[in-house]
């Protein structure tokens, strides 16, 4: 399903263009390293150990493998690896039948913060991604901790509509 989408495409940013191109298992390091550099996702235990690099590997190659789901990177002209997310579409029957794409995992890396990646992926994610996905709603879920990214997804036109639920069955470290 999600191998129509047209990548990899050059999106602009502030002063630059990062590629916006599907992940692969040469990018698992790059990976781990951008859930580590997130204080929320550090405190979850993703804090980039090496012990834990078949576990993400493990998880990595079942998102590549599933039609479902995309692991997207944004690259720098060369090659760094600045940011991510993971899109997975949602067919459904709610909504007259509409299937949604759902974003998760947003991370751009701490030193580009600010820089316009975040917003060029998610306008990418809204503006091309789901028009070639042929989605009808563009959803996403954000930790209640973040405030500046609840602002941020606010200015991009999202609406904070839904309170969201979880149930950890196991703990994960």
């Amino acid at each position: 399903m999600l191998e129509l989408l047209n990548l990899p495409v050059s999106v602009a940013v502030r002063d630059a263009e990062v590629t916006i191109r599907r992940a692969t298992l040469d990018d698992l390091r790059d990976l781990m390293r951008l859930l580590a550099d997130d204080p929320i996702s550090a405190g979850r235990g993703d804090l980039a150990l090496d012990a834990d690099e078949p576990a993400y590997a493990a998880a990595l190659g079942r998102v590549l493998q599933d039609p479902g789901n995309e692991l997207i990177v944004a690259t720098k002209a060369d090659g760094a690896i600045v940011g991510t997310l993971q899109l997975t579409l949602i067919p459904g029957m709610a909504r007259r039948g509409s299937t949604r794409l759902l974003v998760e995992a947003v991370r751009v890396a701490s030193a580009e913060r600010g820089s316009g990646i975040g917003s060029a992926m998610t306008r990418w994610v809204v503006e091309e991604a789901a028009i070639d996905l042929e989605a009808t709603l563009v959803q996403l879920t954000s930790d209640a901790a973040r405030e500046d990214a609840h602002r941020f997804y606010t200015r991009l036109g999202f609406v904070g509509s839904h309170i969201g639920f979880k149930y950890v069955t196991q703990p994960t470290f």
